[in-house]
């Protein structure tokens, strides 16, 4: 058995986390960690989780995390960095839901995150965790940095074009939006249920912290620099990540094929028939992207329509399906869960 350590496991990710790894065959809970919710069960936190997991929170001292095989950290962004490089001393691989490690130009890092790398001497040796990407540098890695929610859903869904070189890489566009829950678990106007019911609007116009996190991705795959706009909305729902691309054509190609060609045998990315239009509901609670792509009466833009779960796929299911592949397990382990429905 695996032993799996998690670090703040009190917010909507690590309750994820908790959900997924609860009935993963080959894992062992060991330790939940919260300097605030110290000594407090799980499931008094989290019914939810009654019968599945029988822990209580302990501090990050009392949890002998260094006895873990791996570390998932759902954490805010600053945590991870911190204390990382202790526990791959200590043997133990590290798998980081934040941002810690996720952008490879420190400086950059720093500029967005307003804050000093506490270890930027691991972000070089860091693994980028998007699988239909980086499967095999996965396998060997210590530090796993798993990608944010929409830039999830946005690298995907522009993924086949970006890599045959057949869209311009100077005028891209994401338009995204997300449910309330990616905000995290804390109180905040904005998220406040008089606040985001019945309300849907832009954030983030001016430059938002996933921003150069897509844009790394995007230049790595095409092999040259890309011009990306990328404006996120918050939408009146709890969970769900709908992003609509656009990129103007170079070359005149058989979109459909090319979609299926490149995700062909990827188990948690599904490219639906000719004509679809997925919805964030068919990947509720999931670990799977659904993409489907149009080309608006012929026209020389291409339109992707990309959705996920942005606490599974987006977050904590990626998370577990980076551990599978980290310890050899078949991909879908623990992660065979039907989408909910309605």
């Amino acid at each position: 058995m695996i032993k799996v350590g998690i670090v703040g496991g009190t917010g909507y990710t690590g309750v994820e986390l908790l959900r997924l790894l609860s009935r993963h065959p080959d894992v062992e809970l060991t330790a939940i960690t919260s300097r605030k919710e110290a000594g407090l069960r799980v499931d008094a936190m989290y019914p939810s989780l009654r019968g599945w997991v029988d822990l209580a929170f302990t501090t990050p001292d009392e949890a002998n995390l260094a006895g873990c095989d791996v570390v998932f950290f759902a954490t805010p962004n600053g945590i991870a960095m911190q204390q990382a490089a202790d526990l791959v001393k200590a043997g133990v691989k590290v798998i980081d839901l934040a941002a810690d490690f996720r952008i490879t130009d420190v400086a950059e890092w720093e500029k967005w995150y307003g804050m000093k790398h506490a270890c930027p001497e691991l972000v070089a040796e860091a693994v980028y965790g998007l699988p239909e990407v980086n499967r095999e540098a996965i396998k060997g890695a210590w530090v796993i940095a798993n990608p944010g929610c929409y830039p999830t859903a946005v690298q995907l869904g522009f993924l086949p074009l970006v890599e045959a070189g057949i869209i311009e890489l100077d005028s891209l566009v994401a338009d995204a939006k997300s449910g309330v829950s990616g905000a995290g678990r804390k109180a905040e106007t904005h998220i406040l249920f008089s606040e985001s019911a019945d309300n849907f609007q832009a954030y983030g116009v001016a430059g938002h912290r996933h921003l150069p996190e897509i844009r790394q991705g995007l230049s790595r795959y095409a092999k040259a620099p890309v011009g990306l706009t990328f404006v996120p909305h918050l939408t009146p729902m709890i969970r769900g990540i709908h992003a609509t691309l656009y990129g103007r054509l170079k070359k005149d190609v058989d979109l459909q094929a090319l979609f299926e060609e490149r995700f062909a045998g990827e188990p948690f990315v599904d490219v639906m028939p000719r004509g679809s239009h997925p919805s964030t509901r068919s990947v509720r609670s999931a670990n799977m992207c659904r993409i489907a792509v149009h080309r608006p009466q012929g026209g020389d833009v291409v339109v992707v329509l990309s959705v996920i779960d942005n606490l599974v796929k987006g977050a904590a299911g990626q998370a577990v399906q980076n551990l599978n592949i980290l310890f050899g397990l078949p991909e879908t382990t623990g992660l065979g869960q039907i989408p909910v429905m309605p």
